[in-house]
């Protein structure tokens, strides 16, 4: 699922229900909005606006988390027991960014606002295995990881895996964040894109979204920041979250034949696994009886071609390979027919034995 964030305060209702309104078009089902401007002078003009805002969104049948804090819950007058305040401006789950004793979010999942309950993921302190010793409703329980604004402060992909392997494993429903190139508000005066992973900060934002979908981890994918473009929300919405559609440039010179071969099929990794190629065998069994004459054949393969075993190689001929590590063109059996695109060369380390995925022509 896909989501955005808003932030009416640093913008105007106006602008904000007509991102939500293009967020729906393009098929986004989820809202993150933030209370942690809210302060004393302006809470009830703040609640006000939320709820507006909020009317529009369930109007479109969005899904709504509101992130807070114990300063949040300070200001506002309510204790963990009772968070209607929070249903009744048309929120539909509140993230706790703080950890509690683990009693307190059991006794949460059972309130009567119904509210679900967001836990921070991107944490290691055992506060997950805490709250679950504790007997909560665990239907109301969902995982999402913070967003980092000040430059490498993002998670290490190591330490986000870990991390989030814990939810996935109780079977939690889970969420991370990605960062517009584009937007430029958040809910701090500071920030320099708002994306949970590091590596992310500077990616093509469906770049970003492809790897958090391959990583098998993450369910939603929220935009940090507000306004993605409408380019970045359309890229977002052609995404096949449950199967990894790689980008190729095709060198000059490659045959229809070739091409259909890569565009037109789905492929899968061979179970049987090596680390120098990725290997689609099925697809050859569709071109056993087509000619494919040897072209663009050099002598070295570098990691992110895309090979098709030519008529010089027997059985093998139509098998489609991603190149992982550099080797031999033994005999020249194999054309190369494209690559790669460079940035998203990181991702064919996401295609395990078995992994389903497809080309598409940059």
């Amino acid at each position: 699922m896909l989501g955005i964030s808003i932030y009416p305060t640093k913008s105007d209702f106006k602008t904000s229900v007509e991102y939500i309104k293009l967020a729906h078009k393009y098929g986004f089902k989820r809202i993150f909005a933030s209370l942690l401007d809210v302060t004393e002078e302006n809470k009830k003009e703040l609640l006000n606006l939320f709820r507006k805002v909020f009317t529009v969104a369930h109007e479109l049948d969005m899904y709504i988390t509101i992130d807070a804090n114990p300063r949040v819950f300070g200001i506002l007058g309510v204790d963990y027991q009772h968070l209607n305040l929070f249903k009744d401006i048309g929120a539909d789950a509140i993230r706790l960014d703080a950890n509690f004793d683990g009693l307190t979010e059991s006794l949460i999942s059972y309130g009567d606002s119904g509210l679900d309950i967001e836990l921070n993921i991107s944490l290691d302190a055992g506060n997950i295995e805490n709250i679950l010793s504790y007997a909560p409703n665990k239907k109301k329980i969902l995982g999402c990881h913070n967003f980092y604004p000040q430059p490498y402060t993002g998670l290490d992909t190591e330490f986000f895996t870990k991390c989030t392997k814990k939810y996935k494993k109780l079977g939690l429903h889970t969420a991370a964040f990605v960062s517009s190139q584009v937007a430029k508000l958040g809910p701090h005066p500071f920030n320099s894109g708002l994306p949970t992973l590091e590596m992310h900060r500077h990616l093509p934002i469906e770049v970003q979204a492809k790897h958090l979908f391959a990583t098998g981890l993450i369910d939603d994918v929220i935009i940090g920041n507000e306004f993605a473009s409408e380019d970045e929300l359309k890229k977002l919405s052609l995404i096949n979250e449950e199967q990894l559609t790689l980008n190729i440039e095709f060198v000059s010179g490659v045959t229809e034949i070739e091409r259909k071969i890569i565009l037109n099929y789905l492929h899968f990794n061979r179970g049987d696994i090596n680390s120098y190629s990725i290997r689609s065998t099925y697809v050859k069994l569709k071109f056993k009886d087509k000619s494919i004459p040897k072209g663009n054949t050099p002598e070295q393969l570098h990691p992110g071609d895309v090979v098709i075993g030519n008529d010089s190689f027997g059985q093998y001929k139509g098998e489609v390979n991603i190149v992982k590590k550099a080797i031999p063109n033994i005999d020249q059996h194999k054309n190369v027919i494209g690559r790669i695109v460079p940035r998203e060369l990181f991702l064919i380390d996401y295609i395990k034995p078995w992994t389903k995925f497809r080309f598409q022509e940059q």
